[in-house]
C-alpha cells in the first residue's frame, strides 16, 4: 500500500475515531470519516493483542491491506477508514476473511456508486 494511503499518526487515527461514524459486523469495525479535498483515500489498521502473537497480528494486517489494495481503485478517494479486527476473523480462510472485510465496507458505503443515505444491505 502506497504511503500516501496510510494513517500512521495518532492524531490521525483519534480524529477518525472521534469525528467518524462506525460500523461492524463479526470480524471487524470499521472507523470512517469523509475529508473533502482529498486526493486519495487512506487506512489504518488495528489488530489487538488478544488476536495471539505477533505472526498471527501481522497476518492478519497482511491479509487486510491485501484485500484493500486488490480494490484500491473502486475505493472513494475523499475518505480516511481505521479497521480494527476481531477475535473471529482468525479461523477465516483468505476468501471468507476478503468478503467479511468487502461486506463491512459496503456497510460503510466506503465503495465509489454508494451514496450516503439509508443503507440498503
Amino acid at each position: 500500500m502506497y504511503r500516501k494511503n496510510r494513517l500512521r499518526k495518532n492524531e490521525e487515527f483519534q480524529i477518525v475515531f472521534k469525528q467518524g461514524t462506525s460500523v461492524a459486523n463479526r470480524q471487524f469495525v470499521i472507523y470512517y470519516l469523509e475529508k473533502e479535498g482529498q486526493d486519495a483515500f487512506r487506512v489504518g489498521v488495528s489488530v489487538s493483542k488478544k488476536m495471539g502473537k505477533a505472526v498471527t497480528r501481522n497476518r492478519l494486517r497482511r491479509i487486510i491491506k491485501e484485500a484493500i489494495r486488490l480494490r484500491a481503485d473502486e475505493i472513494k478517494p475523499n475518505v480516511d477508514f481505521i479497521v480494527i479486527c476481531r477475535l473471529p476473523a482468525v479461523e477465516l480462510g483468505f476468501h471468507q476473511f476478503k468478503e467479511s472485510l468487502y461486506h463491512c465496507m459496503r456497510k460503510a458505503r466506503l465503495f465509489k456508486g454508494t451514496k450516503r443515505g439509508k443503507n440498503t444491505s
